[in-house]
């Protein structure tokens, strides 16, 4: 089932919605020790259109003349933006399950193909990634990703497939 597609389960209950949010921000923000590393913050859980954000850094720096974000950084933002993509369309799928057990099924998950395209130099101030999930099935899901600067200006995107069980 595609994020957005009609339901068979009714909305999960509100309080249960924001522990299973507040988990994977915590997930997501704090234990992935790399995503922390970027300085990833979740701006969306929208299964249809999640979205992350970070600043431009020193550390993140590509090319020391012109402070362009580096090409590493780049990639690894939209991969985990897919990762992240993908943890909303599950939840979103899987409403009829409480938190715990949503967040038991991230736990094989794992990238098995990322497609970059480079468009545009990463210069800016705070980026946005954001992502839609093109196929979830029982064990593969599929996302195309989007980086853009604080201006809109497209800077990269991405397509990618990962293991979901």
């Amino acid at each position: 089932m595609m994020p957005g597609a009609a339901h068979t389960h009714p909305p999960r209950a509100t309080a249960e919605q924001q522990r299973l949010e507040a988990a994977l921000r915590d997930i997501f923000e704090t234990h992935i020790a790399f995503n922390k590393t970027l300085g990833i913050v979740i701006e969306s859980f929208e299964p249809t259109h999640p979205g992350v954000r970070f600043d431009m850094r020193p550390e993140l720096v590509g090319h020391f003349l012109y402070g362009r974000l580096h090409g590493g950084a780049i990639s690894a933002v939209l991969d985990a933006t897919g990762g992240f993509a993908l943890m909303c369309g599950i939840a979103d799928k899987h409403r009829d399950e409480n938190a715990e057990q949503v967040l038991q099924r991230f736990s094989r998950m794992s990238t098995i193909d990322l497609r970059v395209d480079f468009l545009r130099p990463g210069i800016g101030t705070r980026f946005h990634a954001g992502a839609r999930v093109t196929r979830l099935g029982g064990r593969i899901g599929s996302v195309q990703m989007t980086l853009e600067n604080e201006a809109g200006a497209l800077i990269a995107t991405a397509s990618g497939a990962y293991v979901i069980s």
